[in-house]
């Protein structure tokens, strides 16, 4: 065995950090951490670097979505005047074209920050814990190199989530990192899934062309507000979707050409499997148990707000902890971590924390729904306006959808929004700034919004508090 042990890098007078992982969290912290006159040591055992966002999860599947976008509304716009086209897919150049971008994007934001800060390393080979002090690097062939740093950080991400269902892991199943890079189109394909990358990625699949049947546990997006999902479900449905709620296969099996999958509501066949049932931290290889870092029962990382873990010297961020599995927590959390492995105080707070689906409408969500609330014991209520009331949701000819706000029935405080809409995910960061600066409903209501735009919706709904909307001329104040 060939054995490097390196006790502090180079520079002995630097605050030498090691960090497990090269995701956003890894490379948010890598950077700050430089910046503060630390050296960072990243660690990689995979072949390419910048973890899930921009190589299997958000860039390349918001591509997928956007050009589904593109071909939907060539073929089911609302416009009479203007003909209706169903489009030629050429998946195969959709896919170059993607991960072309993927590469772009990965170069620009991670591989090139490399080349250009002296004060990050990057080692490849897989860590695991020695001791609470000791990492250990396996490079292969019986390679290793030992660390001994002064601070961890262990951004290891996440990875997909495969349910026990009998004959399921013999058959060659997609994840969304296999349906992503698929230059062929399902001609039928089925979903098992019905939380984020369960919807959107079925209902990509969809419009651009293939027959798709979602299999739910219960029902769509279940954490939240019952109404999106049922707004969903009546959506995907109308385009022609699927769906099968409270239904999970009870066994899958594969031919050598199609999968047969055994429910309650019979067999179902299809040429291909998506299995998007959620993620788990990628926690197990690191051997935390040697090193006193304290998971919950998922395998997570506890951190508390300050991103540090049970062991002093050691703080985690992202997929892998214990907090909301979003890419800009996961930076932002990265972030601090380097600023309290440096010396500083930084807290990172997700009371007003917006979250997005990119379903069509879009989700938009951001602090407590009212359920939520009263489970609280807040006195709380609520009002929901359709987007039948939204000015700009009229002149697109596309009312699919509402916008909530919850609010504190004494103090007129905002609590909460739930929006289901189209640029819900534009929509929902004003609501979030709301909540975060503590504004009440009248305030809300009060403000200046852009008329025609669809986030003067908010200002609408506020207005359902004390007045009829309806009755109000279009922009009235």
């Amino acid at each position: 065995m060939n054995d490097c042990y390196v006790n502090k890098l180079p520079s002995e007078s630097k605050t030498h950090i090691a960090i497990v992982g090269t995701g956003s969290s890894a490379f948010a912290a890598a950077i700050k951490a430089a910046e503060e006159g630390a050296k960072v040591t990243l660690i990689e055992g995979a072949k390419i670097i910048g973890g899930t966002c921009v190589n299997i999860g958000c860039v390349p599947s918001k591509i997928m979505i956007r050009s589904a976008h593109i071909s939907h509304l060539q073929s089911s716009h609302a416009f009479g005047g203007i003909s209706l086209n169903q489009p030629q897919i050429n998946r195969a150049k959709l896919v170059k074209q993607q991960q072309a971008r993927v590469e772009e994007l990965r170069h620009t934001k991670y591989e090139s920050i490399l080349d250009n800060n002296p004060d990050i390393e990057l080692i490849r080979g897989w860590a695991n814990f020695e001791d609470a002090h000791t990492l250990v690097v396996k490079q292969g062939k019986g390679s290793e190199i030992r660390l001994k740093p002064d601070k961890i950080l262990l951004a290891t991400g996440a990875s997909s989530a495969v349910p026990d269902i009998p004959g399921l892991s013999e058959s060659p199943y997609w994840t969304s990192t296999e349906a992503l890079v698929s230059k062929t189109l399902p001609k039928h394909l089925v979903v098992i899934g019905a939380s984020v990358v369960a919807l959107e990625l079925a209902q990509a699949f969809l419009r651009l062309g293939s027959k798709v049947t979602i299999m739910a546990r219960s029902v769509f997006l279940s954490k939240e507000d019952p109404a999106i999902g049922e707004g969903l479900v009546t959506i995907f449905e109308k385009e022609g979707a699927r769906v099968m709620l409270d239904t999970l296969p009870k066994s899958v099996s594969h031919d050598g050409k199609s999968f047969v999958l055994s429910s309650k509501a019979g067999e179902i066949r299809c040429d291909q499997l998506l299995v998007a049932t959620g993620r788990n931290p990628n926690t197990e290889q690191l051997m935390l148990g040697k090193a006193g870092v304290q998971l919950d029962n998922k395998g997570a990382i506890i951190i508390d707000d300050h991103m540090r873990t049970s062991v002093g010297h050691i703080f985690a961020a992202g997929d892998c902890t214990n907090q909301p599995q979003y890419v800009y927590v996961a930076a932002a959390a990265g972030t601090r971590a380097a600023i309290n492995m440096t010396g500083g105080d930084a807290a990172l707070n997700l009371s007003a924390m917006p979250a997005v689906v990119f379903t069509d409408p879009q989700v938009g969500t951001v602090g407590l729904t009212e359920a939520e609330a009263i489970k609280r014991g807040i006195d709380a209520e609520s009002r929901t306006l359709s987007l039948e009331s939204v000015p700009r949701a009229l002149a697109n000819f596309d009312t699919d959808g509402f916008i909530k706000l919850v609010a504190d029935k004494n103090t007129g405080r905002l609590l909460g929004a739930q929006v289901l809409s189209a640029e819900g995910g534009e929509i929902i960061q004003t609501a979030a700034i709301a909540l975060y600066n503590q504004m009440t409903i009248k305030e809300l209501s009060n403000q200046l919004f852009p008329y025609l735009t669809m986030v003067e919706g908010i200002k609408l709904c506020a207005q359902t508090f004390t007045k009829d909307v309806k009755q109000l001329s279009c922009c009235a104040g």
